[in-house]
C-alpha cells in the first residue's frame, strides 16, 4: 500500500500563467491547434515558430527575447518543405531543432520529449500530425488517449514548455468539441484550443478562432493570409466565430470602436500598463484617439498617476466582461468574449 500524502492550498505558493502568445498559447501547458486539410495548420505553426526563434511579436503582443523551439513532423519533409519554409518566414534556423527519429519512432510518451526540450532549452514543442504519435494507441480510445495527454500535460508542466499538437477535424456536424479528430480527451486536456479554417469564398485569407481557454479570457479572431505572391502575412482580427468559421461564413470588417474596446481590455487583463503604451497600440492600430478615449470611458478604465507617469486600470467589476453585451448596445453585435489588440510595430 502506498503512503498517503495530503497537500494543503495554504502551503502552496501561488503562480500566474505565463504565456508564449497571450492568450493563445500558454507556457506549461498543452495546446491544441486543428483545422481542416489544407486550412493552413502547420503553416500557422512555422509562423509562430519563426517569431519565437526571433522574438518577433506575435499579434496582441511586443518583441520578446528569442527562444528555441522543437518542430516534430510526420507529413512534410525536413529538408525540402519545413526548412524552405522557415526560412521565408525569416526564422532563425539555429534554434529550430527536430529529434530524429530515423532509428526509433517517436510517440507522445517518448521519454526523449522532455529530454530533448531541457537540453535545447525549448520554449514551444510541435508535434504535426497528432495521429501520427500516438504509438499505436487508438486516439477514438479514452483508454488509449488519456495516458498519453496526462504524461504530455507533465512534460511542459515540468518544463515550462508550450506543447502544440495540431489535429485535423472530422467531418461531422455538432458541437465544435466534437469536430476534433480523436477522443474527445484531447480536447479535454488541451488548456487552449485554436481552430484555423478558410473564411468565406477567400482562398487566401484564414481565421484563427480561440475556441477554447481555460486559463484567461478567449483572445480575438484573427487572421492571416496565404498570399501566392507575398506569403504567409498577419492580417489583424475580426468578429467571426467558431460556428460562422466552421459554417463558412465571410468575415464582417469590425468597428473601430468595437476593436478601441477590445483593445484597452486585453492590454488590461493582467493589471495597470503605462497609458502611453495604450496610445501607442492604438496608434498602431489606426484607432484615433477621440475612439480611445470613447472606449476608455465606456469601461470605466482608471486613470493614476505615478512616479514615472500615468497608468490606465480597469475597475474589477468589468475585468473580464463579455464583448458581445457591450457591442450589441452600440449596434456593432460582435458575438464573442474576446478581446482586440493587433500586433505591435516596433520593440516596445
Amino acid at each position: 500500500m502506498q503512503d498517503l500524502k495530503i497537500i494543503t492550498i495554504r502551503d502552496v505558493v501561488s503562480e500566474q500563467v505565463r504565456f508564449l502568445w497571450n492568450p493563445y498559447i500558454p507556457l506549461g501547458k498543452v495546446s491544441v491547434l486543428q483545422g481542416d486539410p489544407n486550412s493552413g495548420k502547420t503553416t500557422l505553426a512555422l509562423a509562430v515558430t519563426a517569431a519565437v526563434t526571433t522574438g518577433a511579436a506575435l499579434p496582441g503582443g511586443s518583441r520578446t527575447i528569442p527562444g528555441s523551439v522543437l518542430f516534430q513532423t510526420a507529413e512534410d519533409g525536413i529538408a525540402d518543405t519545413i526548412k524552405p519554409r522557415l526560412e521565408r518566414l525569416g526564422a532563425d534556423c539555429g534554434r529550430v531543432h527536430v529529434i530524429d527519429e530515423s532509428e526509433y519512432p517517436l510517440s507522445l510518451s517518448d521519454a526523449r520529449i522532455e529530454r530533448a526540450i531541457v537540453k535545447m532549452g525549448a520554449s514551444m514543442f510541435v508535434i504535426d500530425p497528432i495521429q501520427a504519435y500516438l504509438g499505436g494507441a487508438d486516439m477514438h480510445s479514452t483508454n488509449g488517449i488519456r495516458p498519453l495527454m496526462k504524461r504530455m500535460s507533465d512534460v511542459a508542466g515540468r518544463t515550462g514548455c508550450a506543447c502544440v499538437l495540431i489535429g485535423h477535424l472530422n467531418k461531422k456536424g455538432g458541437k465544435t468539441q466534437y469536430r476534433s479528430l480523436g477522443s474527445i480527451d484531447i480536447y479535454a486536456h488541451a488548456r487552449s484550443v485554436l481552430t484555423v479554417g478558410a473564411v468565406g469564398d477567400d482562398d487566401t485569407k484564414r481565421a484563427i478562432v480561440h475556441n477554447k481557454s481555460n486559463l484567461s479570457p478567449a483572445g480575438s479572431t484573427v487572421v492571416f493570409s496565404l498570399d501566392p505572391v507575398h506569403g504567409f502575412c498577419w492580417e489583424g482580427t475580426c468578429d467571426i466565430t467558431i460556428d460562422e468559421l466552421l459554417g463558412g461564413k465571410r468575415m464582417q470588417p469590425e468597428s473601430q470602436f468595437a476593436k478601441a474596446r477590445r483593445l484597452i481590455e486585453m492590454a488590461l487583463a493582467n493589471g495597470a500598463v503605462p497609458a502611453t503604451e495604450i496610445m501607442d497600440m492604438a496608434r498602431d492600430n489606426d484607432i484615433s484617439q477621440k475612439t480611445l478615449n470613447r472606449a476608455k470611458t465606456d469601461l470605466g478604465v482608471i486613470s493614476n498617476k505615478r512616479h514615472d507617469g500615468w497608468y490606465w486600470e480597469l475597475p474589477i467589476e468589468v475585468e473580464y466582461s463579455e464583448v458581445a453585451d457591450e457591442d450589441s448596445q452600440d449596434g456593432h453585435g460582435s458575438s464573442m468574449a474576446a478581446l482586440t489588440i493587433l500586433p505591435r510595430k516596433e520593440a516596445v
